[in-house]
C-alpha cells in the first residue's frame, strides 16, 4: 500500500520530539548492543553516530538562537574529531556514563532543537549549506538526521527500526520536493538519502536536500 500526505503538512517541533522519542525507545530497547559496531553505510561506529545526531540537533538549534542568525556560515563553535575518520563534532558524550548517558545527550540536544523550532518566528532565517533555512527547515533537517541515522545505528546494533510513514512524509515534503510521491514514505526517505532503491528509481550515488523554503526571497531554491 502506498502512503500519501498533503504537501502542505508542515514539519513541527512535535515532529522533532516524536523522532527523538522513537529513536531513544528503539536504541534503549536493544539487548547488549555492541557500540563499536559500524553504523550501516557509515565509516563511524554506533556510538559516534548517536553523538553525530546529537551534534546536528544542537547545531541546528544554535543556528536559530542568536538575535541576528548567521546567513553565511555556522555559529563558530569549536568542532573537532576524536579519531582519524571520525565525525567532526562540538557535542560529545562522556563515555564514563555509558549508553544511558549517550542517550541523555541525544535527548537533550533534541529538546533544544524542538524548543527553538517552536519559539522562533517563522520569518527567521539562518545559514545551512543546502540553502538558508527557516525554523521549519531546521526542524525537518533534524527529523531526517534522526530517522536516517537511527537506521544506520539499528543496522549496527541489529535492532528493528521503521518510523511512521506520516513523519517521513512531512520530512520528504519539506526537504525533498522532487522525491516520488507514489511510493512508500520510509523507503523513499532512505532512497532520497542514498540508502537504497525504490521501484522505478535506482539507488542514488549523490544526494542533497533543499533546506531553503520554497519561493523564499532570502534563501531561494
Amino acid at each position: 500500500m502506498r502512503d500519501s500526505l498533503r504537501p502542505s503538512d508542515p514539519v513541527t517541533a512535535a515532529d522533532v520530539e516524536q523522532a527523538v522519542a522513537l529513536a531513544v525507545a528503539a536504541i534503549r530497547g536493544s539487548a547488549a548492543p555492541d557500540w563499536h559496531a559500524r553504523a550501516g553505510v557509515l565509516e563511524w561506529d554506533c556510538w559516534e553516530t548517536v553523538e553525530h545526531m546529537s551534534d546536528d540537533l544542537f547545531a541546528y538549534a544554535a543556528q536559530l538562537g542568536s538575535k541576528n542568525p548567521p546567513l553565511e556560515d555556522y555559529v563558530p563553535f569549536v568542532c573537532e574529531t576524536r579519531r582519524p575518520g571520525g565525525p567532526a563534532s562540538t557535542i560529545f558524550a562522556d563515555r564514563g556514563f555509558g549508553p544511558a548517558g549517550l542517550l541523555q545527550v541525544f535527548e537533550a540536544s533534541g529538546a533544544l532543537l524542538a524548543a527553538m523550532a517552536a519559539t522562533s518566528p517563522p520569518q527567521l532565517r539562518a545559514y545551512h549549506p543546502f540553502g538558508v533555512a527557516d525554523p521549519e527547515g531546521f526542524a525537518a533537517m533534524g527529523v531526517v538526521e534522526i530517522l536516517v541515522h537511527t537506521h544506520d545505528v539499528a543496522q549496527g546494533l541489529g535492532i528493528a527500526w521503521a518510523p511512521p510513514a506520516e513523519l517521513c512524509g512531512r520530512a520528504l515534503g519539506r526537504l525533498f520536493p522532487n522525491a516520488p510521491t507514489d511510493t512508500d514514505r520510509w523507503p523513499t526517505l532512505l532512497w532520497a538519502t542514498g540508502r537504497g532503491e525504490i521501484p522505478g528509481h535506482p539507488a542514488l550515488t549523490r544526494w542533497r536536500w533543499e533546506s531553503a523554503p520554497r519561493n523564499d526571497g532570502v534563501g531561494g531554491r
